[in-house]
């Protein structure tokens, strides 16, 4: 597989951009949350234009680099040539949220099978544990309409999406966003945390719930968790962790 080296015919903003985004790809396989290639992350190219980066379809996550993710508008048209394709699915639910969310530059999707297993209960996500009451204040859920293909489900998607960070998709996955990809990543890592506890305490038995007022509590001091830097609190010591594993996302 030969991919033309890009790092010199982009900014440099966009080609660190590139590099967090093909690190968060890896990051994604490393803990297992792939689906093959049937999921997406996708980073907004900062500008005027509504541009994104997306990965190329057909490439496993831990095969993702720098160069090779693909650079779309928002009508899914490519803008760098490249011999990858893009995934229809992909580009509806990423182009419409970013299309609506000034605010994000990255949109990071999963098919977990933990996160599919809560997003079909009837109760979502429970109060039943400290990772959950991070989240719950910022989570909104999306009826499943299908293979997200048509774009008259786009409204819908963002519309229920609201100004939320994290979106469970029924019966279908988790969605998570933010204003960089080191935001969205960690907000995934909670929310996928979330549904694996959440999983494996229904086997258990009998649940405790978390008092309202501690949940709230928990969730207007979450940022203390970070000393308020969010994803950039963990994001290089993730980074150090692949480059010891495999630099290659870099190239």
């Amino acid at each position: 597989m030969q991919i033309s080296a890009l790092k010199d015919t982009v900014s440099a903003q966009e080609w660190q951009l590139r590099c967090d985004l093909a690190a968060c790809y890896r990051l994604v396989a490393l803990h297992g949350w792939t689906d093959l290639v049937f999921t997406h992350i996708s980073a907004r190219v900062p500008g005027p234009e509504h541009r994104f980066l997306i990965n190329p379809y057909g490439l496993l996550f831990d095969e993702i680099t720098a160069s090779s993710l693909v650079l779309v508008d928002q009508e899914g048209n490519k803008l760098r040539d490249t011999t990858f394709p893009i995934n229809r699915a992909g580009f509806v639910i990423h182009s419409a949220i970013h299309a609506a969310r000034e605010d994000v530059q990255c949109v990071l999707h999963t098919h977990t099978r933990a996160g599919v297993a809560v997003s079909a209960q009837k109760c979502g996500v429970l109060p039943i544990s400290q990772q959950s009451s991070f989240l719950m204040r910022s989570l909104a859920y999306h009826d499943y309409e299908g293979v997200a293909i048509r774009d008259d489900e786009k409204p819908r998607l963002q519309a229920d999406l609201g100004n939320a960070t994290y979106l469970m998709l029924r019966n279908h996955g988790l969605l998570t966003v933010g204003p960089s990809v080191a935001d969205a990543f960690l907000s995934m890592y909670l929310f996928e945390t979330t549904c694996q506890i959440q999983i494996s305490a229904q086997a258990g038995g009998d649940l405790f719930t978390v008092d309202p007022e501690i949940m709230e509590f928990n969730a207007g001091s979450a940022k203390a968790q970070t000393e308020g830097q969010g994803g950039a609190f963990v994001w290089s010591a993730l980074l150090r962790k692949l480059d010891r594993i495999d630099p290659s996302y870099k190239t």
